[in-house]
């Protein structure tokens, strides 16, 4: 019998994981030290579960509809924002917020990619199209160091753009800073999924409960076998490669046994539990409402069955240039966010800013209509980012960024304000405060200068 090839190995390994498995636990990075602490910490004062999620939306926003009226608590949403009246008193509007590092600096043009890159990371992105990507650490996978091991799945990254980890982008920026919100390490993005079937079967498994529970130990047994397989192959090319391709193949097997300690975690944890639901059907939904709708509804059941307590999720990849026919905007996002003050322009991407804003009403409403453990709704025990990594992308500007904060923390926040910063605070302060609340109290992010206080 002849053995299989990496390339086929490899694709039924991760084929054979892909539903069911969580992500790393990163014991090497230090979790299993903070592990007394994060049972601590990142649960709310009533004993509940305590979430966070990451959402961006491409293209910045028209400022002048999108900006509330007012300040403090006496704020009015503006017409962009009027979807989101029902949740008043579960935002904050952030205003003066900042990432400096999407600015071109010495790079020069690329504020598409930088905007996305920098949203999580405030790290500046290395400018290339190559292999040797190099941006640092996001804020969700900060915390997944820390508290990642409490759950089945460290961390959930979800995208309705089809994956894109190479090849160049914007004028000489790879590929993987515009498509990956998520980032590992420097060099290492966290992959999304973008089908919602897919992403289903790897919080539950496939098929119906009892189905799943009478797999699980044939499941186990196939992953342990799959992985020998791998990890045979990888050896035997070793020998036949060159010095470049042995390292492309050292990383390989390094991941392998990553896997393999994720397969070990989501052994220790059972089965997967009853989502109560169906799993939606095969394939990306061709509406893009629906499309991310399912993806909320996705990361929803992942909070409700504490399958995750972190998650990302980006919308669209900043220069997109989707079109809105539904709404009547037949040009495309990118090309209308270039709009040079043309007031004909900007009203078509207020429809879409509109359109955003929908959206994000829609997954607020299910996560304040589920009921938590401790009697709270999901968005009470909940830390939401909302925004973009531009404001005026007219102007490639990254300052005053568009950015709402939902939810309560567990009461550890003060919604239903629009807030005035200083001008110029980094948006890093705000993701300090959040690692601290998740009991991940990291010295500094990006540009960070210190825990952003009076949220």
């Amino acid at each position: 019998m002849n053995k299989p090839s990496i390339n086929l190995g490899r694709r039924a390994f991760l084929r054979g994981v892909g539903a069911t498995v969580a992500l790393p636990s990163f014991r090497s990075l230090g979790v299993e030290t903070k592990a007394a602490e994060a049972v601590a910490r990142s649960v709310t004062a009533t004993g509940a579960p305590l979430r966070m999620a990451y959402l961006y939306v491409p293209n910045g926003v028209i400022m002048d509809k999108w900006r509330p009226e007012g300040v403090g608590s006496d704020f009015k949403f503006n017409h962009s924002m009027k979807s989101l009246n029902p949740f008043k008193e579960d935002l904050q509007i952030i205003k003066g917020m900042e990432q400096i590092n999407g600015t071109a600096g010495p790079d020069g043009a690329g504020d598409h990619a930088r905007a996305g890159a920098t949203f999580l990371t405030g790290a500046r992105p290395r400018k290339t199209a190559g292999a040797d990507i190099k941006l640092g650490i996001s804020v969700d996978q900060m915390a997944a160091n820390y508290i990642g091991s409490e759950t089945r799945l460290s961390s959930l990254e979800l995208s309705c753009d089809a994956v894109r980890k190479s090849g160049r982008c914007d004028s000489g920026y790879s590929c993987a800073y515009q498509y990956n919100l998520s980032w590992r390490s420097a060099s290492q993005p966290m992959t999304p999924e973008s089908n919602p079937r897919l992403v289903f079967e790897r919080l539950f498994g496939g098929g119906s409960n009892e189905e799943r529970n009478k797999s699980l130990a044939k499941r186990r047994a196939e992953k342990r076998s799959i992985l020998d397989i791998v990890m045979s192959d990888a050896k035997s090319m070793n020998n036949q490669l060159g010095r470049n391709d042995r390292n492309k193949l050292d990383e390989y097997m390094t991941g392998v046994r990553e896997i393999e300690r994720r397969i070990e975690k989501a052994e220790g944890f059972g089965p997967p539990p009853n989502p109560g639901v169906d799993a939606p059907d095969e394939g990306v939904p061709r509406e893009y409402q629906e499309h991310i709708r399912l993806l909320f509804d996705m990361m929803l059941i992942a909070f409700k069955t504490d399958q995750t307590r972190i998650s990302s999720f980006l919308l669209a990849h900043d220069g997109s240039n989707r079109n809105f026919t539904h709404l009547g905007v037949n040009e495309g996002h990118h090309g209308l966010s270039h709009h040079r003050d043309d007031r004909r322009k900007m009203d078509k991407i207020v429809k879409i800013d509109t359109f955003y804003s929908e959206q994000l009403a829609y997954f607020l409403e299910r996560m304040k209509s589920t009921e938590d453990v401790d009697g709270k709704s999901l968005l009470h025990n909940s830390m939401i980012v909302w925004g973009s990594g531009h404001s005026d992308a007219n102007r490639h500007t990254h300052d005053d960024l568009p950015i709402i904060l939902a939810g309560n923390a567990g009461g550890k926040f003060n919604p239903g304000r629009h807030l005035e910063l200083p001008v110029e605070t980094p948006l890093n302060n705000l993701y300090m405060r959040m690692l601290h609340e998740a009991g991940a109290p990291t010295d500094r992010i990006g540009d960070s200068t210190g825990v952003l206080k009076g949220i």
